[in-house]
């Protein structure tokens, strides 16, 4: 079964389209576009594959710096109806037209639209390229607006990607393997070719930033081997298009909760309060920790919270309010992709 099971239903998310880093500012002031066209308003688009609606820019850089004389532009759509993972579209780097100068341009290039985008989208800015220099460095410009043409496209066949962790929970120390599976979502089956796809952690999932290139099986399997060290960040699987993506699947592997806690004596006087060190193994970040102290021959009961640093450690307190051997333990309810966990019991003597 390749229901997405424990790791999805606690931080799985769609990888669609590519990342642009850093804050926007404001609009470029040297930009100006008197109008967009597109070379058509409706594409059906099947399967992995994408259709290239042409593009043209009308409009004028205002610089006469050697280094922006053949600058492109970029198109950014938006989607004003339908539904389906692509929200917003990118053009790829549009290119002055030969016989135009930036002064008085005309831009050329296409937006290629895949199956994933279904619905009506509008063109709404434009900003200078290429786009690649933005995921890389620098703050990009707001998009200057424009009023542009729409698009309506109709998304047959679109791709379905899940994934299947083995282990479910990952322990820590070894290894883990996860098998991708790509799908037709209409017919619930392979789509009988071998899939080029692109395996990424952390950043990967979301710039052009490296990652490993893999070819599905014609089952749309595709299984990898990973070490202990990808298990902490974001792992992907992404179908490349230029600049964004056809589709993509994110997951974080759960990780058991792995706590321990050391008090800071041994024995105090009734009444005093005892720090108790510990770290949740991850690390663990941010997540409530709770010290509980044995009442009775089995009932548990809270008796200081904590939260974790970023690096897993806490600190909570302990107060002896008897003489003799108290029990405590602490105990970390599940936190996002880390279960739940309970250190080894611990005694202090109440003096």
């Amino acid at each position: 079964m390749w229901g997405r099971r424990v790791v999805a239903t606690l931080l799985a998310s769609v990888v669609v389209g590519a990342g642009v880093t850093g804050a926007q500012a404001a609009v470029d002031p040297l930009l100006t576009v008197s109008g967009v066209t597109a070379d058509r308003s409706a594409v059906a688009v099947s399967g992995l594959n994408t259709v290239a609606v042409q593009l043209q820019i009308i409009g004028k850089y205002n610089s006469t710096d050697p280094l922006n004389a053949k600058i492109p532009l970029v198109v950014f759509l938006k989607r004003i109806s339908g539904s389906g993972p692509q929200k917003d579209l990118i053009s790829t780097d549009l290119a002055l037209k030969p016989g135009t100068t930036v002064q008085n341009g005309v831009w050329a290039g296409p937006v290629l639209v895949p199956s994933t985008a279904n619905g009506t989208y509008k063109v709404y800015g434009v900003i200078t390229g290429p786009f690649i220099a933005w995921q890389f460095g620098g703050t990009p410009p707001d998009p200057t607006p424009v009023d542009g043409p729409t698009i309506t496209v109709t998304g047959l066949h679109q791709p379905k990607i899940t994934a299947k962790v083995t282990p479910p929970i990952v322990p820590f120390g070894p290894g883990f393997t996860i098998t991708w599976a790509i799908i037709d979502s209409a017919t619930g089956k392979a789509y009988g070719t071998r899939i080029k796809a692109l395996l990424g952690l952390d950043n990967q999932c979301a710039e052009d930033a490296g990652g490993i290139d893999a070819l599905s099986t014609t089952a749309g399997l595709i299984t990898h081997n990973y070490p202990d060290s990808a298990a902490d960040p974001l792992n992907c699987l992404r179908i490349r298009s230029t600049p964004g993506d056809i589709a993509g699947l994110g997951l974080f592997v759960v990780r058991p909760g792995v706590v321990s806690a050391t008090p800071a004596k041994a024995a105090a006087p009734v009444g005093t309060i005892v720090g108790v060190n510990g770290n949740v193994l991850g690390p663990a970040g941010f997540c409530p920790v709770v010290l509980q102290r044995l009442y009775g021959a089995t009932q548990w009961r809270g008796v200081s919270t904590a939260k974790t640093r970023q690096s897993g450690r806490f600190t909570v307190s302990a107060q002896p309010a008897y003489k003799g051997l108290i029990p405590y333990r602490v105990y970390l309810p599940t936190c996002g992709r880390f279960l739940s966990g309970i250190s080894r019991v611990f005694y202090i003597r109440g003096l």
